[in-house]
């Protein structure tokens, strides 16, 4: 009986290394597009107020148009997230044959 739940566990391990590897190698394949047109993002008042700066990074999902489709807040202050996320919705990039993922990271520094 043992065995067979070593088994098991054994098959389920696999499983999902294999389909973790799979998820990875789909992601690594996704080729960079250039930045064509990027718009700055709006410094949130609060944030100026405060002094607050920093980055958000972005997962942005680009269509083959280059137009930006979504976007996945990642990392970043909640403060600044909103402004980055309106920004980048603003960014156009190079033509691609078919959407890809690009990971971005907008810079705040108050002037």
């Amino acid at each position: 009986m043992q065995r067979k739940t070593a088994f098991s566990l054994l098959v389920c391990a696999t499983m999902v290394i294999a389909l973790s590897g799979f998820s990875l190698a789909q992601d690594e394949s996704i080729a960079h597009r250039e930045v064509v047109v990027q718009v700055a993002p709006t410094y949130p008042e609060l944030a100026l107020r405060t002094n607050l700066h920093g980055a958000v990074r972005l997962i942005v999902l680009v269509g083959s148009d280059g137009r930006v489709k979504t976007t996945e807040i990642v990392g970043g202050n909640p403060v600044l997230a909103q402004a980055a996320v309106d920004a980048v919705h603003k960014w156009k990039f190079e033509a691609g044959p078919q959407p890809t993922k690009e990971m971005i990271e907008v810079k705040f520094e108050p002037h």
